[in-house]
């Protein structure tokens, strides 16, 4: 795939960057060794120092980056800002934290004393997704970075110059050179990056063919892994559920991002008691859903990112209503110029049909009738992927049962999943290992390492 700016909005191709020359990757991965010999010694309080002017930047001049999002990936623009802002807040969180996560941790032993400290590994290769093209990487970066370790970023083919500017947000706060390097290479030459040993680990975030290939080079390497990948969460609506509440939630957990979220809902489990009245609630908040320019502050849904994507949309839909399912509203491409694709509900969704099985990357939503709470709990744990999920009833304790039960990385009672710099986030099964944020997140990419004094 070219790396290249297309304007998903119009289909209009903006930008085509060279790749990266082997002598210019040679050059970014000598600098960030050196870089790291450095920024591995530079106190806490500078790096926080740092972080915090990182943050800065970004929250002065978030119109500028969210418009960036908007043009390479058609995000809504107030969603886009609601981005940067959340980058912002992440590396404010661990300038302000990180010193305590990474505290040395006294063990009481027969020694004199022993403690764990969590030590910097090196430069890491981060290999990001294009539908949270700031978030994704500030998620790991912010506490990569205060770990005192070096970041070398793998954007998606289809933002460069999202990953360009991110690089310079770290740039102008006085970062070291090398602390934070983009490169811009294709897929295809991820394989000998990793390779290379002066890569410790890598962290990616993408798709599930995408993280097993990642892994198997980094595990022929012995290289640590870190995958957050697909997803097809559950949004279990009980049968003493506020569905005023519930039905606008569900649409908006469905149309985050138009759909292209790993964590947006995907399949809607409704007892069988309120089915009917939640579904009829639901379609019509689907259906009053602004879709259009997603540089228009009205609008609520905008583009898929690439025209290959909205195809595998479309095929999903066409699959599944073959196989039985039923169309409630939308279900049929927009015309005209664009990757656009209507808020799309499905009815009588299934195992066996994509709507069910696999991840609808997309404002498609399906809606799966369950007996009974013990029913809707199998059809929830009924998928490869575990990384989110959503419970809904007036009972919260029967609700937070529930939840320990579901096979997911992250459930949230009574709202709508999301990430947050002070709880840990990833996912089990298909959707992969290791955890992002939050303490667990900032000691991934640690030596975790004992001394014992006698």
């Amino acid at each position: 795939m070219p790396i290249e700016t297309v304007n998903p909005t119009t289909g209009e191709r903006v930008k085509r960057f060279k790749p990266f020359s082997r002598a210019a990757v040679e050059a970014a991965l000598a600098q960030a060794q050196r870089a790291f010999e450095r920024w591995r010694r530079v106190p806490m309080a500078e790096r926080s120092r740092l972080l915090s002017a990182a943050a800065a930047l970004l929250r002065r001049e978030v119109r500028r980056h969210a418009e960036l999002i908007t043009l390479e990936m058609g995000k809504p623009i107030t969603q886009a800002v609601a981005e940067v802002e959340k980058c912002a807040w992440a590396c404010e969180h661990f300038a302000a934290n990180a010193a305590a996560l990474l505290a040395d941790e006294p063990i009481a032993t027969e020694a004199r004393r022993s403690v764990v400290e969590f030590a910097p590994l090196g430069a890491v290769l981060a290999v990001m997704p294009w539908n949270f093209p700031y978030w994704q990487v500030f998620r790991f970066a912010a506490p990569a970075l205060m770990a005192g370790n070096v970041g070398v970023l793998k954007h998606a083919s289809n933002v460069p110059q999202c990953a360009l500017a991110i690089e310079q947000v770290f740039r102008r706060a006085g970062f070291p050179a090398g602390t934070f390097r983009t490169l811009l290479i294709e897929s295809g030459a991820v394989a000998k990056v990793i390779a290379d040993d002066r890569i410790v680990a890598v962290t990616l975030t993408g798709s599930e063919d995408a993280g097993s290939r990642v892994a198997a080079v980094a595990g022929q390497h012995l290289k640590k892994t870190v995958l957050e990948l697909g997803g097809s969460d559950p949004f279990v609506v009980l049968r003493d559920a506020d569905l005023d509440r519930c039905s606008v939630v569900a649409a908006q957990a469905r149309t985050i991002n138009s759909g292209q979220s790993c964590i947006a809902a995907k399949r809607f489990i409704v007892d069988s008691a309120v089915a009917k009245e939640f579904t009829r609630r639901f379609v019509a908040q689907m259906g009053a859903l602004r879709t259009g320019d997603p540089m228009d502050e009205a609008t609520q849904v905008g583009p898929q990112a690439r025209a290959d994507l909205l195809e595998d949309l479309d095929r999903q839909v066409r699959q599944s209503l073959r196989r039985g399912a039923r169309l409630l509203l939308g279900g049929k491409r927009v015309s005209g110029r664009g990757y656009f694709y209507p808020p799309t509900v499905l009815g009588a969704v299934r195992p066996g049909m994509p709507a069910f099985d696999e991840e609808v990357f997309g404002p498609v939503a399906g809606v799966v009738v369950a007996r009974h709470e013990e029913e809707a709990l199998r059809l929830a744990n009924a998928s490869r992927f575990g990384l989110g999920a959503s419970v809904w009833s007036a009972d919260g304790e029967r609700a937070e049962r529930l939840a320990r039960r579901l096979e997911t990385g992250v459930v949230y009672v009574n709202d709508l999943v999301k990430s947050d710099p002070r709880l840990p986030f990833g996912g089990v099964k298909k959707s992969g290992y290791g955890r992002e944020l939050a303490a667990f997140g900032i000691r991934e990419f640690t030596n975790v390492k004992s001394i014992v004094v006698s």
